[in-house]
């Protein structure tokens, strides 16, 4: 064998065995697949599945009196307006007891204080003091959005007090149109009377009162006038064409408060409403008869 024979054949065995080492490298640490690392700009790594859950579960404000007596759990679609009326109670009065900055804005599942502090069990000095957390970062209610700007809610010594009309055997009402009756009071699906006429025709205070609302900001009532009487009763008037009266204002039973008309309805009518502690008590059962 010649030198350059030799030679060649040993660098073709090197060549062989460096592939050979090659493949069983290859087959000792195999190819792995891209893994992506989950951690933070500070290192940390992410949070689990379990932490991310319990973050998003927040307290919402005033969590701790869920299911208290004189305390109300804010649903989807409510407004302070609707849960004023609910709750027998003046929606401002609500705002202030509860520290709201903005009465437009409350969220889904905060708990609010909806009775005054003696009938919801919170020391008398509860009245001037924060019930709630401030709202920080509120849902805005769909139907929250009323016709004319919400003004800032009066502190507790400017609170107009409440018009004393009498027990409730004392209360003589009157009817608040001469119009006659288009449908009668259900508790599921209407809340009040139903009373015909014309559109400009004169809608009455059934009784003394204080405007506790007046505007639009409740959908399916149209324009809308709500009296407080005393602590026990409130009265509505819905559908009217125009308002004659303003929130504070006291008001006298038989005094015009509004015009007749169609707003939010298929038809001219009052939708009249008389609240008992803020649940619908059928109306024909308090107004004389006729």
């Amino acid at each position: 064998m010649t030198m350059v024979h030799a030679t060649t054949r040993l660098f073709t065995l090197a060549l062989l065995a460096s592939f050979v080492l090659g493949g069983c490298a290859s087959k000792g640490a195999p190819h792995k697949a891209p893994v992506e690392e989950r951690t933070s700009t500070s290192g940390r790594s992410a949070p689990s599945a379990t932490e991310s859950v319990a973050g998003a579960a927040k307290a919402m404000p005033g969590a701790e009196n869920a299911g208290k007596p004189g305390y109300y759990t804010v649903r989807p679609g409510d407004t302070l307006i609707r849960i004023g009326l609910d709750a027998g109670q003046n929606w401002r009065d609500i705002g202030r007891w509860n520290n709201l900055e903005n009465p437009n804005q409350i969220e889904v599942g905060q708990v609010l204080r909806v009775l005054p502090a003696h009938l919801a069990g919170v020391p008398a000095a509860g009245e001037t003091g924060v019930v709630t957390r401030p709202v920080a970062s509120a849902t805005v209610s769909p139907v929250a959005a009323a016709s004319a700007p919400v003004r800032p809610a009066a502190t507790a010594s400017a609170a107009p007090a409440t018009v004393s009309a009498g027990s409730e055997e004392e209360l003589a009402w009157v009817w608040p149109t001469a119009g006659g009756l288009l449908r009668g009071f259900d508790e599921v699906n209407n809340k009040g009377l139903d009373l015909g006429g014309k559109a400009g025709d004169p809608v009455l205070a059934a009784m003394d009162g204080r405007v506790v609302y007046s505007g639009a900001g409740l959908r399916g009532y149209g324009n809308l006038i709500i009296l407080k009487h005393n602590n026990t009763y409130l009265s509505a008037y819905a559908h009217n064409q125009t308002l004659l009266v303003k929130e504070d204002q006291s008001v006298h039973k038989g005094q015009k408060i509004a015009e007749m008309g169609s707003s939010d309805a298929e038809r001219v009518a009052l939708h009249f409403e008389i609240r008992r502690q803020g649940k619908p008590v059928d109306p024909a059962k308090y107004l004389p008869a006729r």
